[in-house]
């Protein structure tokens, strides 16, 4: 049986590769994007099942890719997690106005984890 693909976008090595490791020992196949401009292109081509995505605190590029994301139509079902700096209102409001289907503190994803997973990959 495949592996379901989940990409992470991230430019802090933590909790980036810790999120990566915590995926693979989950079941995942996990896959980096290798920058915000190249992020719908790397989803045409990779088909993951979800995006995990740190919103640093100058937004601007990933907040830009994500709406591009969203925008066409054959990758706007792809789910969106936005991991934001716990201390950053600026990050997780930028984050909110991308469409992501969860916005989540840097400082709770890996402990909770499976819980947003499973939400993020609710089909509404």
């Amino acid at each position: 049986m495949t592996q379901p693909l989940a990409l992470l976008m991230y430019e802090r090595p933590l909790p980036g590769s810790q999120l990566l490791h915590r995926l693979q020992d989950m079941g995942y196949r996990v896959a980096t994007a290798p920058a915000p401009e190249a992020l719908v292109d790397t989803c045409r081509r990779d088909k993951p099942i979800l995006l995990i995505a740190e919103i640093p605190q100058r937004a601007d590029r990933v907040c830009a890719a994500l709406l591009l994301l969203h925008e066409a139509e054959d990758t706007s079902h792809i789910p969106v997690i936005a991991v934001v700096p716990s201390d950053s209102a600026d990050a997780e409001q930028a984050a909110r106005r991308t469409g992501a289907k969860l916005v989540v503190q840097d400082s709770v994803i890996l402990a909770h984890l499976p819980q947003f997973l499973e939400q993020a990959l609710q089909v509404d």
